[in-house]
C-alpha cells in the first residue's frame, strides 16, 4: 500500500506481522474442520480487538482511531494473504460506516463504542436473493404503534451468527427495484421476531438467512430518513466493497507468490519449471494484472479518505477489476501447481473458494462492470 502515513505504515505492519505469526492459513484450516458456527475464531477476533482495528474507521469521539479507509484497506489486505476469518468487513467497515455517516449522535454513542472496541458486532441485512439487487429490497417496514413492523426475510449475511446488531434494508414504501421508499433501521440480534439460520459457505466464513416476522422497530431504530436510504445506503456499500476488494488484493498477492516460489523448486525434465517459457509468459501476466488492480483499489480507499466525488466510479473499477484478477489468479495458481494443487492437503483450493465468495459478495464482475458504465453515462 502506497501514500500511508507513519501511523498507517505501524498499523499495516502490525497486521502483517499478526496474520503470519498468529492466524496462518492453517489456521483457516482448523476452524473449518471444527464446523465453528460463528465462521471465526473468538480468540482471534479477540486479539484483533484488543489491537484495536475494529475502530480504525470509526471516530476518535466514539471510541475509535479514525486512521481512515487506506489504514483499514491496508490490514484487510495482509489478512487477506493469511485467509485469516474475521467480521472486519462487516462490523468494523460497513456497520460502522452506516453509523459513522448515518447515525444520530444518540445512535453513535451507543452502538458506535462497542463496535469500535470489538465487544459488539454488526452485520449488513441487505440481500434477498441469488444476486447482488440493493434496489429489489422486498423486506417490508409497514408503520405501526409510532414505529414500523418488520416483515420478510434476508439471506447472504456475512458475520449473521455473530452480529449482535443488524442494519436491516427495508421497504417503507414503493415496490422492489425502485431506489425511492428504501430505509435502514438497526435491529438488535436477540428481537422478537427475529431468526437467523446458519449458512454454509465455501469458504468457511461466517453468514446467515434471517427472517423477519413482526419485528417492532421504533423511531430511534431508524438510520437517516424514511424512505430516502438509499444514497446512505449505496455509500455504505461502496466503502464495504472498497475494503473487500482490499482484502481480495492480499489474497491474489499471496497465491501469486505461492505459485512463483513453486515455479522455482519444481523440477520437470531435468531443471525448474519457472524455465518454460509458456509458464515465465502466464506469471508475468498474472504480475502486470495485480499491479493494475492494486492501483484501482488504492485509488478507492484514498477516493474515500478525501471524499472524492468520484468514489462510486473508483470504488466499482476497484471490485470488477480485482474479482477478475483474483480468479485469473487463483485459477492460475491451481492449473500451475498440477496434481498438487487439486488436492485439499494444499493451500491453493482455499484461496480459490475465497475468490469466488468474496466475487459474489457486494456485487460481482458483472454488477460492477454495468455499473460503473452507467455512471459515465452509457
Amino acid at each position: 500500500m502506497a501514500a500511508l502515513t507513519e501511523e498507517q505504515a505501524m498499523v499495516r505492519d502490525a497486521a502483517r506481522d499478526w496474520a503470519r505469526e498468529q492466524s496462518p492459513v492453517s489456521a483457516l484450516r482448523k476452524l473449518r474442520d471444527s464446523g465453528a458456527e460463528l465462521g471465526f475464531d473468538p480468540d482471534a477476533w479477540s486479539a484483533i480487538s484488543q489491537m484495536g482495528w475494529p475502530g480504525v474507521v470509526v471516530p476518535e469521539a466514539y471510541g475509535g482511531s479514525d486512521f481512515g479507509y487506506l489504514a483499514l484497506g491496508a490490514i484487510l489486505e495482509e489478512t487477506g494473504r493469511t485467509l485469516t476469518a474475521s467480521p472486519l468487513v462487516a462490523s468494523a467497515l460497513v456497520a460502522a460506516s452506516a453509523l459513522t455517516l448515518g447515525g444520530s449522535p444518540e445512535q453513535k454513542d451507543r452502538w458506535l463504542r462497542p463496535i469500535a472496541s470489538g465487544a459488539l458486532i454488526g452485520g449488513l441485512a441487505l440481500e434477498e436473493g441469488p444476486r447482488h439487487a440493493p434496489e429489489r429490497t422486498a423486506l417490508k417496514a409497514e408503520a405501526s404503534a409510532g414505529g414500523w413492523r418488520l416483515d420478510g426475510a434476508k439471506t447472504f449475511v456475512l458475520e449473521g451468527m455473530a452480529a449482535g446488531l443488524f442494519v436491516a434494508a427495508a421497504r417503507t414504501s414503493g415496490s422492489p427495484g425502485e431506489t425511492h421508499g428504501l430505509s435502514l433501521f438497526l435491529i438488535p440480534a436477540d428481537a422478537k421476531g427475529l431468526a437467523r439460520r446458519r449458512l454454509a459457505l465455501m469458504d468457511s466464513r461466517g453468514a446467515a438467512s434471517l427472517s423477519f416476522e413482526g419485528v417492532q422497530a421504533g423511531p430511534d431504530q431508524l438510520l437517516g430518513e424514511a424512505g430516502h436510504g438509499w444514497p446512505l445506503l449505496e455509500r455504505v456499500l461502496d466503502r464495504g466493497r472498497a475494503g473487500l476488494a482490499a482484502e481480495m488484493l492480499g489474497a491474489a498477492t499471496q497465491a501469486f507468490e505461492m505459485t512463483v516460489d513453486y515455479l522455482k523448486i519444481r523440477v520437470q525434465f531435468g531443471q525448474p519449471i519457472g524455465a518454460f517459457q509458456a509458464l515465465q509468459h502466464r506469471a508475468a501476466w498474472m504480475h502486470t494484472e495485480l499491479e493494475l488492480a492494486r492501483s484501482a483499489v488504492e485509488a478507492a480507499l484514498q477516493g474515500l479518505d478525501d471524499g472524492a466525488p468520484e468514489v462510486p466510479e473508483l470504488v466499482s473499477l476497484a471490485k470488477a477489476k480485482m474479482g477478475a484478477v483474483l480468479r485469473l489468479v487463483s485459477n492460475e495458481t491451481i492449473q500451475m501447481h498440477g496434481g498438487i494443487g487439486m488436492t485439499d492437503a494444499h493451500d491453493a483450493g482455499l484461496y480459490l473458494k475465497r475468490a469466488r465468495v468474496a466475487e459474489a459478495a457486494f456485487g460481482n464482475e458483472a454488477y460492477h462492470r454495468e455499473r460503473y458504465a452507467r455512471l459515465h453515462g452509457f
